[in-house]
């Protein structure tokens, strides 16, 4: 491996501090999530209710996140991520109220889950188009893979003290933790400084809003590269990655584990996300990415059908760990060639959609697979997943070298960016 984009990337002071405060707060963000899947789960004993909590926490991307792109591109993104965080820090304070003291219902707690997804679907775009204002152009492959292992870090640390913390002291606690997080995030954004965040042009108003939405549509729709990438996070979302909000219900019916169990499952699929974000943060080049994310589709699908097929609790940690690794391999590079394609004017409606899917799709997913599971038991919808998923290759495949001329080289300023 070649390490010297990481250490080009660390160079930057902005980045580091950025790097500092989002690192706890995707740690947070893991710990919030086990305790919610496992307190639903406590409550509804229901992978129904797993697949509806799922969908309260992403579906509001499908709503908001178009708005959200248009807003990105217009405002202080610090100032925006900073505002966000802070919501989503007393929605967590709310829930440390409501676990302590045992007023919770699923009901609210759905009711909640869905406000810090409204809250999150403004946050994403934010995070990721300020991402290019702190780093040169030939630092975005390593910044974005480095932003990932965050990610993926906190996919191993986060659920192991969620589960440690479940088990010892309850889940208020967990909530507690989050919340910390968040307003960690906050302060370490105090310490960056970035000039020139997004173009600044004649001056807009509210009105401009449904034009600017519509023309990131359009922008992306007719991307040569942007537009086929969007169709296969979409695919890889709902087909691919969304069994893994189920883990609760295979690691207690399945597997009859308990909460560490599913603590385990979900640190598996961690480290091979953390392998898979190293492989692509040492990259120094986007060259070659386009065919690398396709066979790591491939490798998903089957890691996929190997879980629901695993015929023990040992096997299935296997096949989660590989499908960690192939989900961070396709995620990183989509996001990529995304960011190395996309027209700065344009990034934050482009990346808006691009957490649409991202967030949307394993809801949607999980939605469909937890109702086909409360008749054919967990097993069966996650093999079908993954089947859709493969067959997608078929589709896929043609266009690979179409894909790769338009998102592998230096983007264009199309005009229609250019106005916008």
């Amino acid at each position: 491996m070649d390490f010297r984009a990481l250490r080009s990337v660390f160079a930057n002071a902005n980045f580091l501090h950025y790097i500092y405060g989002n690192s706890f707060s995707q740690f947070g963000i893991w710990v919030q999530r086990v305790a919610v899947a496992w307190l639903t789960w406590e409550l509804t004993q229901s992978p129904f209710w797993l697949g509806l909590m799922a969908f309260a926490d992403f579906a509001p991307s499908v709503v908001c996140a178009p708005l959200a792109g248009a807003i990105a591109d217009r405002v202080d993104r610090l100032r925006g991520i900073k505002i966000t965080q802070a919501i989503g820090g007393l929605q967590c304070v709310a829930l440390v109220v409501l676990t302590g003291t045992g007023a919770i219902t699923v009901e609210i707690l759905l009711g909640l889950t869905f406000l810090l997804g409204v809250v999150m679907a403004f946050n994403q775009p934010l995070r990721l188009a300020v991402i290019p204002s702190l780093v040169g152009a030939k630092d975005m492959s390593a910044a974005v893979s480095v932003n990932s292992l965050t990610f993926n870090i906190a996919r191993i640390t986060g659920p192991a003290i969620a589960g440690i913390t479940i088990l010892h002291f309850g889940i208020a606690p967990c909530f507690a933790i989050c919340a910390l997080s968040y307003f960690i995030f906050v302060f370490a954004l105090l310490s960056v400084r970035v000039q020139g965040q997004i173009p600044r042009g004649q001056r807009r108003t509210l009105r401009d809003l449904p034009a600017e939405i519509m023309a990131g549509i359009h922008y992306c729709r007719s991307h040569a590269g942007i537009g086929p990438v969007m169709v296969l996070m979409a695919i890889v979302a709902i087909a691919g990655r969304s069994y893994t909000e189920l883990l609760p219900g295979f690691a207690a019916e399945v597997f009859d584990r308990g909460a560490d169990g599913f603590a385990m499952l979900t640190g598996a699929m961690g480290v091979g996300a953390i392998i898979g974000g190293m492989t692509l943060a040492t990259r120094t080049s986007v060259t070659g990415l386009t065919s690398y994310i396709v066979l790591n589709v491939l490798i998903l699908g089957l890691a996929v059908v190997g879980f629901s097929l695993a015929p023990t609790f040992w096997a299935a940690l296997i096949m989660v760990c590989v499908s960690g690794f192939s989900q961070v391999v396709v995620g990183i590079g989509e996001q990529t060639l995304v960011q190395n394609a996309a027209a700065p004017s344009m990034r934050g409606r482009v990346l808006s959609l691009y957490g649409m899917i991202g967030r949307a799709g394993p809801a949607i997913g999980a939605l469909i697979m937890g109702a086909l599971a409360e008749v054919f038991g967990l097993r069966w919808p996650v093999m079908g997943g993954a089947v859709i998923m493969l067959l997608f290759l078929f589709w896929l495949l043609p266009r690979r070298k179409k894909m790769a001329d338009a998102l592998e080289g230096e983007p264009v300023r199309e005009a229609t960016a250019a106005r916008n």
